[in-house]
């Protein structure tokens, strides 16, 4: 059977620049930062106290009180970014066969804060005191099940769960959905809301994430000889994904066209990435491979680029290893937007997936931004330091890596017709 081609007809993002694909992008491209101190949790207690919160949210300007009080922060923020890819998309859900078009909206974590609280209840009141939503509120599939009821999506239905690999991985298989037929249209991507003691806490145990607490702005910096790890942040990305024939036969506006996908496990630590990058390595080679391409052809990669020691060292030398470094492939541009947006764990490889067609459509390559002083163990790639490239893009690359081994990357076409 032919495999079916599919393109990206809708794009929604919640992002710490707040709610909106343009308003995200804008900022992307004009190497702003979306970090910040908090005001969603008192972090006087913890030894990290920036993120990446959504700024100026209010979950009462997009749900009724009532049911924003149903709904994990993760959830709504899913449900927004969906609303604006569906809009976007311009799909009218009375025109089509509702078993046709499916969901894959996942999150890594789920609904951390809604576990916190309602465990705090319960020790303070009591075992039978927690919310009665708690259980539909924290676990993982809500995301999935509830822009499938807002929008009476029957088709697939479902959430991939591979820590920080999540987004990728939805959007992956979102594609091979509709690539051998289980449906004509897909809503998918990620979201996740874990700045909670929780998340906060538990990843600042595991001595992950960066502690330059008074320059938020600049405590990302992949590649940087002086970064100290990651900042955790918030939000969701979620496209609308279409078989090429059924958005050409409606009018849809076409970002561009899906046409690789690979995914591989290391087999090798619970956080720690393989250090030769072999995993890495191999589902970039699949990826390059189910595209039908040479390594030649990709013109931009969004790296994982998590601003930690060894994944960025991992990462950078497979690169270097697939396509060359800087001297042998002087047309490759690498970049990693976490310096600006922070990683949103499941959410991240959705809202890259965005970063990766607009750089397609757009022309533009987005920086590295704090890359000051570039690290020397890291392999001689162009991360476009500190500042955005004009450049034509006609295929791009987007890398996503999570605990416990998981790698995957999609390969975005500028689609001609």
């Amino acid at each position: 059977m032919e495999k079916r081609r599919v393109v990206v007809t809708g794009i929604g993002v919640v992002s710490p620049y707040g709610v909106g694909a343009d308003k995200f992008w804008e900022n992307i491209k004009a190497g702003k930062s979306g970090i910040t101190h908090p005001t969603i949790i008192d972090l006087n207690k913890h030894l990290v106290k920036i993120a990446g919160e959504v700024q100026n949210y209010k979950a009462t300007d997009f749900f009724e009180e009532k049911e924003a009080k149903k709904l994990d922060r993760y959830t709504q923020f899913a449900l927004i970014a969906s609303d604006e890819a569906i809009k976007d998309s311009k799909l009218d859900m009375t025109k089509e066969d509702a078993y046709r078009v499916g969901t894959i909206v996942s999150t890594a974590a789920g609904g951390f804060k809604t576990f916190e609280e309602n465990h705090i209840r319960i020790l303070e009141r009591g075992t039978n005191k927690c919310s009665p939503f708690t259980v539909p509120m924290m676990i993982v599939n809500m995301a999935a099940g509830g822009v499938s009821m807002r929008h009476g999506l029957k088709g697939v239905c479902k959430a991939v769960v591979s820590a920080c690999a999540t987004g990728t991985h939805s959007i992956g298989d979102a594609f091979r959905s509709i690539q051998y037929n289980d449906a004509d249209v897909m809503v998918a991507g990620g979201a996740e809301a874990v700045i909670c003691d929780v998340g906060m806490g538990g990843f600042t145990s595991a001595r992950t994430l960066s502690k330059r607490n008074d320059e938020p702005e600049k405590a990302s910096r992949p590649y940087d000889k002086d970064r100290d790890g990651f900042v955790m942040s918030e939000g969701a990305g979620v496209l609308v994904l279409e078989e090429y024939e059924h958005a050409k036969a409606r009018g849809a506006k076409i970002y561009a066209e899906i046409v690789g996908y690979g995914q591989t496990a290391d087999a090798h630590d619970i956080v720690a990435p393989d250090p030769d990058g072999l995993g890495a390595i191999k589902s970039m080679e699949i990826a390059l491979h189910d595209a039908g391409i040479e390594p030649s052809d990709i013109d931009y990669i969004n790296t994982h680029g998590t601003s930690t020691g060894l994944g960025d060292k991992a990462e950078s030398h497979a690169i270097a290893k697939v396509f060359g470094d800087k001297e042998q492939n002087k047309n490759l541009c690498v970049s990693s937007t976490k310096s600006m947006h922070g990683h949103m764990l499941g959410a991240t490889g959705a809202v890259e997936a965005v970063i990766c067609i607009k750089a397609i459509t757009d022309s533009i390559v987005p920086p590295t931004i704090n890359l000051e002083n570039q690290d020397e163990e890291v392999a001689n790639l162009d991360y476009v330091p500190n500042k955005a490239k004009e450049k034509e893009v006609n295929y791009s690359l987007s890398n996503s890596f999570g605990f416990g081994g998981q790698n995957s990357t999609l390969v975005f076409k500028k689609c001609l017709g």
